[in-house]
């Protein structure tokens, strides 16, 4: 059985489970992930999404308990980055090996066109449809099929608390809708990051279920900008092997919000917790300037389509201010090396 529904609150919600059988090689899960997204593209049925969903959970759960040596990333180039703070390419010169370079120089790329504008569009909408699904689903009220079912992983994963973290207007994790989930790994395997990610982590990398958030951010001319939400992944996330995708859907860093970063590499991670944070993770103003230096900090304008790549130990936060008017839509989407996954993470395999 691939699907069930589990009781929360005294309400049913129905979602994509992962039922381990002992019988299903890893080679087999990932040939059926092939053949139901080959399926999938050629006639969309939300039911295929479903068992698409439930085949990357159970093969990502097969990825991360086989055990093996240690992958190693690429030799960077460090020769095609130019003088800008932020390192930039277009899609057609990005390689592992220049990401590499990239992260390990300021701790980032920015890569303008990794999407199609007009296939960033299309998946917004996409998101405004799911969201809409949530909406309907909370009210009880019918509801586009397969656009919101709420992820039930494998019972030794509690998401109770990191639901009810991440369950407000801004975001939605990305497995909570089935359709946009297969939408998101059919777009960036078009685009080559599929492979891009396997080159650079030495291995193929699984998502994980509550680090991968589709983003609908509304400006807020009443916010308390002096309010710090500064901080690195790698705060709470451990020793891993990670790549982060940060994928704008629409234009950010001026009419709406963006990302307020570091460029610079940092092997360590910088104090947290101290006066004017707001978590124990985060960090303060005070800390990132001093942090900064030369570097400065920079907020860099996207447009639909544009990505920004970076690892744990970046420094980065959301980058608003009064004079925005817009909404930014983005998804955010955490790739781990299995080999080094965070135990606690629930993983979909790519």
């Amino acid at each position: 059985m691939l699907f069930r529904s589990r009781k929360r609150g005294g309400k049913a919600a129905s979602g994509a489970v992962a039922e381990p059988a002992s019988t299903e090689s890893l080679e087999e899960l990932l040939g059926e992930i092939d053949r139901l997204s080959a399926a999938r593209s050629a006639n969309a049925d939300p039911e295929v999404d479903r068992r698409v969903l439930s085949a990357r959970h159970r093969a990502g759960l097969a990825m991360v308990s086989r055990e093996g040596p240690r992958a190693r990333h690429p030799v960077p180039d460090r020769d095609r980055l130019g003088t800008r703070p932020v390192p930039e390419v277009r899609r057609e010169e990005l390689s592992p090996q220049v990401l590499r370079g990239a992260i390990l120089n300021r701790g980032c790329l920015l890569v303008r066109g990794l999407i199609d504008p007009e296939q960033a569009t299309e998946f917004r909408d996409g998101i405004n449809r799911a969201f809409e699904a949530r909406e309907a689903a909370r009210a009880s009220e019918p509801a586009a099929d397969g656009y919101f079912e709420e992820f039930v992983p494998e019972s030794r994963y509690d998401l109770g608390l990191e639901r009810f973290m991440v369950s407000d207007p801004n975001g939605m994790w990305i497995a909570d809708s089935p359709r946009v989930t297969a939408d998101l790994f059919g777009l960036l395997d078009r685009a080559g990051f599929l492979e891009l990610v396997t080159g650079y982590l030495g291995e193929r990398p699984a998502i994980s279920v509550n680090k991968s958030t589709l983003r609908r951010v509304k400006a807020d001319p009443d916010a308390d900008y002096s309010i710090s939400f500064w901080h690195q992944d790698g705060a709470f996330l451990g020793q891993v092997r990670a790549l982060n995708l940060w994928l704008s859907l629409s234009r950010c860093g001026d009419v709406a919000p963006g990302l307020d970063l570091v460029p610079a590499r940092l092997d360590h991670i910088v104090p947290t917790g101290t006066e004017g944070a707001v978590f124990d993770w985060s960090v303060s103003q005070a800390v990132v300037k001093e942090t900064a230096r030369d570097a400065g900090i920079v907020r860099p304008v996207f447009e639909p389509g544009d990505a920004l790549l970076f690892d744990e130990l970046f420094l980065h936060a959301t980058g608003a201010s009064p004079e925005m008017t817009e909404t930014r839509y983005a998804v955010e989407c955490w790739f781990f090396g299995p080999s080094a996954f965070p135990a606690e993470y629930p993983p979909l395999a790519s």
